[in-house]
Parts: structure tokens; C-alpha cells; sequence
């Protein structure tokens, strides 16, 4: 039973669940994530100076993350909602003091601890966007969220990397830990109040596995799954290979960390789409998207560490070209998702995030020990392709 919560007369009201609410836990989130966005990768390669072992400790850490997030429904089941939610900022705690050891133990530790509280994060918030959230307010609300992120993707890259040479890794790392624990106390303010971000129905939660086979049988949830996991494997291909490839170019670990701060301001973009989908329809939208990053991200490979600026220019013109679907890609299941199957879908479908960071990353690694890394970008290429032309073909029009 969910124990009862005293609301204290001098608590102030907590803003009602809606758009700005969302926009501003994922805002806090992202504070405590991107800083580590691009330290992460690169004290991984430090400390095991290869870029195919790099790609298989993220394989195995993506492999055991999917296995932990099947495994949510079951905790939703066993506590409320907002404990998983606690125990996800909780994890993110963990994962910073672990990665401040700088061993390889602590890295692949706090590496796993990283993704799991994620997991956590993502799935309950996107139950509780599912229940307060209008249909017609979904490409808002992604938009709004992304959008005021946008200042944290954009300075804490960067300012991660510069934090960690320049007053070494427990700076960096603490202040990630310091953010999780606000978003821990923000969380429970917004539950001290009568309309409370958190106050959604408690449903029986079906087994995610019992619901992986009816998923996969609708053909809309299938394209919803490939379209989120083909933008998820960009990101994560961006924010893991760009900062190495800058390094083993020669360009060093700040020239990575403003790599990818630059890739996260065009977040600032992300206002446009809704009108964008709005006149074209999400449809075109995304393919033109996918089709265009895949242009661009083709070049990048070609260019690859023996021209590292230019391979960088192409490399954020692909992330300009897919900000877009970080505001739209997320709709097609959204629609799709039937109200008594949410939570048990909804965690079938965020499995892409764990096999985003899984299968390219086994990809990569068996690429990297016959070729360079301009080949992880041409892989990448191919991937987003075979996305855009399955939008163009298979999402509805009047989506």
C-alpha cells in the first residue's frame, strides 16, 4: 500500500501536471546527465586506450541495461511509482561516486549504475506523460522539454570536460550527483500538492515480456520502436565516437567536448518543428530528416580522423538535421500506445534506448578492428537511410 502523505498548509501549491512541469523534471535530469555526456567516453578510452574495447564494454553495459529495464514493470508493481522514480536519481548518485574512481571496475560500474537510473527516470516519466498529457499536446510537450534543456546540452558537454582537467574528476562528478539530488527534492515538492505531477492512476502493470509478442504484432508500435531507436543510435554514436574521434584526430578532449555542446545547442532549433509538423505533417518531416542526417553522416566517414574538422562540420550538420526528430520521433507511439497497455508497451518501447546503445556499439567495435572510425560514421549513415525511406513509405499521412 502507498503510504499517506501529509500535505503541510505552508507548502505553496506545486504547479499543476502539464507541459511546463515535464519541461522542467527533464530539464533537471538533463543537468545531472550531460555533464557527464562527454567524460564518459573519454575517460573510458583513457583508461582502456582502444576504440573497439570501448565499444564492447558500452555492448555489455547496453546488454545488461536491457535486461534491468525489462525488469521496471515488476517495480512499479512492487512500489509506487515515485520510488522508481527515486530510485533512478538515486542510481544516477551512485554512477557519478563510482566513475570518480577512475578504474576500469568503477567505470563499467558506475557506467551500468548510469544507465539503469535513466531507465527508471525515462519509463516512470513517460507513464506520467502518457496519463496527463492530451494527444494533441504531445509534439508541445517533447518540444517544450527538449527545449528547455537546451542551456544543459549545450554548456555541460563541454564545460564536463574542462570541469575534469581543470579541477579533476570529482568536480565534474559531484556536481552530477548534486543535480540528481535536486531533482530527487524537486520530484517530491511537485508530490506535496493537491494537483500533483504524481498523482497518476495505480493500474496493474502487465509483465513487459507478455507484451512483447502483442507489440510486435502491430506493425505502427514496430515503426514507432525503429524510428525512436534510429535517432537514439545517432545520439549515442555522436556523443561516444565524436569526442574520440577529435581526440585520436588530434584536435584533444576539449575540442571533443565543444563537439558535442555545439551538436546540443541546436536544440534551440526545436521550437521550429512544431510548426514544421504542423504545415507538412510528421510524416515528411522525419524522413526528410533521417535521409538528410544520413548525407551528412556519410561524409563524416569519409572525412574520418585524416580530416577531423571537416568530419566535425559534417557531423553537426547531421545533428541539425536530426534535432527535429527529437521532437516529433516520439509520437508515432504515443499514438499508437492503447490506454490499457501503457506501461507494459511503454517499456518494451523505451528498450531502444538500450539497444541503441547496444547493437551499434557491437557493430562498431567488430568495424573498428579492420577499420578506422570514419566506418562508424558510414555505418551510422546507412542505419538513418533505411529509416528515412521507411517513414516515407510506412508512417501515415495524416500523422
Amino acid at each position: 500500500m502507498t503510504p499517506h502523505v501529509r500535505h503541510p498548509i505552508w507548502l505553496p501549491t506545486a504547479p499543476a501536471p502539464g507541459v511546463t512541469v515535464f519541461a522542467l523534471l527533464f530539464f533537471v535530469e538533463t543537468c545531472a546527465r550531460a555533464i557527464l555526456s562527454t567524460v564518459v567516453p573519454l575517460q573510458a578510452y583513457d583508461l582502456l586506450r582502444d576504440e573497439s574495447t570501448v565499444s564492447f564494454v558500452y555492448t555489455g553495459v547496453g546488454l545488461l541495461a536491457m535486461v534491468f529495464s525489462f525488469s521496471i514493470p515488476l517495480l512499479i508493481r512492487a512500489m509506487a511509482r515515485r520510488w522508481v522514480f527515486t530510485l533512478g536519481a538515486i542510481l544516477l548518485v551512485g554512477a557519478a561516486v563510482t566513475l570518480a574512481t577512475v578504474t576500469i571496475p568503477g567505470q563499467v560500474a558506475g557506467m551500468l549504475l548510469r544507465v539503469m537510473g535513466t531507465a527508471c527516470l525515462n519509463v516512470t516519466v513517460s507513464l506520467y506523460i502518457l496519463d496527463h498529457i492530451e494527444k494533441h499536446d504531445y509534439v508541445k510537450n517533447d518540444a517544450a522539454r527538449l527545449g528547455f534543456s537546451t542551456i544543459g546540452w549545450a554548456i555541460a558537454p563541454y564545460g564536463g570536460v574542462w570541469l575534469y582537467d581543470t579541477h579533476g574528476p570529482w568536480a565534474v562528478f559531484g556536481l552530477s550527483a548534486g543535480a540528481s539530488v535536486v531533482l530527487v527534492a524537486l520530484f517530491w515538492y511537485l508530490r506535496l500538492s493537491e494537483n500533483t505531477v504524481l498523482s497518476a492512476a495505480r493500474r496493474a502493470t502487465p509483465l513487459p515480456w507478455q507484451a512483447l509478442r502483442r507489440f510486435w504484432d502491430q506493425p505502427r508500435l514496430r515503426l514507432a520502436w525503429f524510428i525512436a531507436f534510429s535517432r537514439s543510435a545517432f545520439w549515442a554514436t555522436f556523443f561516444i565516437y565524436g569526442p574520440i574521434l577529435m581526440v585520436t584526430g588530434g584536435l584533444g578532449r576539449e575540442a571533443g567536448g565543444l563537439l558535442v555542446s555545439i551538436g546540443n545547442a541546436m536544440l534551440i532549433t526545436i521550437f521550429l518543428t512544431g510548426g514544421l509538423a504542423r504545415r507538412h505533417g510528421i510524416r515528411r518531416v522525419s524522413a526528410v530528416c533521417f535521409l538528410g542526417g544520413a548525407a551528412f553522416a556519410a561524409a563524416a566517414g569519409v572525412a574520418g580522423t585524416d580530416a577531423p574538422e571537416l568530419c566535425a562540420a559534417f557531423l553537426l550538420g547531421a545533428a541539425l538535421l536530426v534535432v527535429p526528430l527529437d521532437a516529433v520521433g516520439g509520437v508515432p507511439f504515443y499514438r499508437a500506445a492503447r490506454p490499457m497497455e501503457r506501461a507494459a508497451m511503454t517499456s518494451v518501447y523505451r528498450s531502444y534506448l538500450d539497444v541503441s546503445d547496444l547493437l551499434p556499439a557491437l557493430v562498431y567495435g567488430l568495424l573498428l578492428l579492420v577499420f578506422g572510425l570514419g566506418a562508424v560514421f558510414l555505418a551510422l549513415a546507412g542505419l538513418l537511410a533505411v529509416c528515412g525511406l521507411l517513414c516515407l513509405r510506412h508512417l501515415h499521412r495524416r500523422l
